[in-house]
């Protein structure tokens, strides 16, 4: 017994950690092969055995490297001018659901991923009754916007309630001389343009997202103006690189390796932080002193947010600094990039479709002459909202949403078990057949007349580009109004046509760009 105790007390300690260490190895590798390979075939077992058809599961990178090689081919070659844009900006769902039909699986890594192209399906996902479905986040997509768009349970709940009052029309109305003056500068400088050449070529795409850029940065900060523009630029640039590393997040660890674009983007994080952090503050001093104004969306997010603690006797947690600047980082990405892509494509749209750009500014000079646009008078633009309506249609700047099952659900007579990634696409749902008709591919704004309930062929909610259920899009009036003052503004002033240097070629980048630019030929209006 004596010699048995001493031998254990003799064994060395760097043995027993190593035996230790040996534990946590094969514990790991465990993990990592139940996530990347004995979970996956599971699931797709699962799948193929009610009957969809899918993709076959390749280790860790699943479709990506597919995806990426058919939207290279896509990229390389422009398409005629022709709103027919499915198979250009979505060419591996597009050959997927041709070759496996419109229910069937792909692969984002080692998640199944099934496409619903049915609008009644998608409309039960996102309203989300039982809590079934979650938010498939990605560290990456994170460093863009976080926030409101990625919470889930009591803390979206509260953000929720705390934003809202943000967003009521009353409240927005108190933005419209902010948007009035970056439709005024953007107006003036193109005039200068237009007046020493007659007619003068204009990328609108760069100019119109400064537009929504300035009126995101006063909108949102007011005062701190300059230092809200700087934010834009930062996300600006955040935003490509995050998009073009998208492909590698399927690799554990990726993100932390130091190569050039993981730096930057830290950098890129730091820095906006370091700048809200600055701005929130001194807005906060200003309010305890009382010199602040809350006609901007940070002054409301703050009186909000001090409003909702105080009226739930401080029994609940406000929302942090760093809860702020999650949402005021979620303004930017939200506030900026949809708007201007709708601007865009509205611009390029008209410029195909003469005819619709004379009537809509027909109806813009007959409500506002050449006074600057106001609430009232936007709200009785029936032509051009109708337009803006199937722009979105035909060119919905968030292609699809994703929503994971957090446990068994049956959706259409299939049962999808628990880490399945349902994904609908937006895209591919607007650009339906059998839900618009057989002139799905023509721009035809009358579709809207009788307002969107209306517009397809039985199907109710058959269109939802700010998404649905009670995570819509909380920005939805501030974008539309946004982008009915800023095109009322510059059908006003301008006639434009598409200009033959225009390359017609639409093109996902974690929102649908044109990849060439949008150059249209601006002719002054002498009215």
């Amino acid at each position: 017994m004596g010699m048995g105790v001493g031998s254990l007390v003799e064994i060395p300690w760097s043995l027993v950690l190593g035996l230790i260490g040996l534990l946590l190895v094969w514990r790991w590798a465990f993990q990592m092969l139940e996530w990347a390979w004995f979970k996956p075939r599971r699931l797709a077992r699962a799948l193929r055995a009610q009957g969809l058809l899918g993709t076959p599961y390749r280790f860790l990178t699943g479709d990506a490297r597919e995806d990426a090689r058919l939207n290279q081919e896509a990229r390389a070659k422009p398409m005629p001018l022709s709103h027919d844009i499915v198979p250009r900006v979505a060419p591996f769902f597009h050959r997927s659901m041709k070759e496996n039909g419109k229910i069937s699986f792909t692969w984002f890594g080692p998640i199944p991923r099934v496409g619903l192209l049915d609008p009644e399906l998608a409309r039960e996902v996102l309203s989300n009754k039982f809590g079934h479905f979650g938010k498939l986040k990605t560290p990456l997509g994170s460093l863009v916007a976080d926030g409101l768009l990625n919470y889930e349970g009591e803390k979206w709940v509260r953000h929720r309630r705390i934003l809202n009052p943000a967003f009521h029309m009353e409240k927005l109305k108190r933005m419209l001389p902010s948007f009035s003056t970056c439709c005024t500068e953007l107006i003036s400088r193109w005039e200068s343009s237009v007046a020493s050449r007659g007619s003068f070529e204009l990328d609108v795409w760069p100019e119109l997202r400064n537009f929504t850029g300035d009126v995101i940065s006063r909108t949102a900060f007011g005062s701190s103006y300059r230092e809200g523009r700087r934010i834009f630029l930062l996300q600006a640039e955040l935003l490509e690189l995050v998009v073009r590393n998208l492909a590698t997040v399927h690799i554990p660890g990726y993100r932390f390796l130091p190569t050039r674009d993981n730096r930057r983007m830290k950098e890129i994080d730091r820095e906006v932080r370091l700048l809200l952090r600055g701005i929130i503050g001194k807005r906060e001093k200003a309010m305890k002193d009382g010199e602040a104004s809350n006609d901007d969306l940070l002054g409301l997010l703050l009186e909000s947010n001090m409003n909702y603690f105080e009226e739930n006797g401080k029994s609940v947690p406000k929302m942090t600094t760093e809860d702020v600047i999650e949402e005021c980082k979620l303004f930017y990405f939200a506030g900026h990039e949809t708007t201007s892509l709708l601007m865009t494509w509205a611009i390029v749209v008209l410029g195909m479709h003469p005819s619709w750009q004379a009537r809509a500014r027909e109806e813009v000079l007959q409500v506002f002459g050449r006074n600057k646009p106001d609430t009232e008078g936007l709200s009785h633009l029936k032509i051009v909202t109708m337009i803006l309506y199937e722009v979105l249609r035909l060119y919905p700047p968030i292609m699809i949403l994703n929503r994971i099952t957090y446990e068994a659900v049956k959706l259409g007579g299939i049962v999808y078990p628990a880490g399945v990634l349902l994904t609908l696409p937006i895209m591919f749902i607007h650009h339906d057949p059998d839900i618009w008709g057989e002139d799905v591919n023509e721009f035809k704004p009358e579709r809207f007349a009788e307002g969107i309930s209306k517009a397809s062929k039985d199907h109710h909610g058959a269109f939802f580009p700010f998404g649905g259920g009670p995570r819509i899009c909380i920005g939805q009036n501030f974008a539309l109004l946004e982008a009915k003052m800023g095109l009322s503004t510059i059908l006003q002033r301008f006639s434009f046509e598409l200009s033959p240097s225009y390359i017609h070629a639409p093109h996902q980048v974690g929102t649908l760009h044109p990849q060439h630019g949008a150059q249209i030929i601006l002719h002054s209006l002498c009215l």
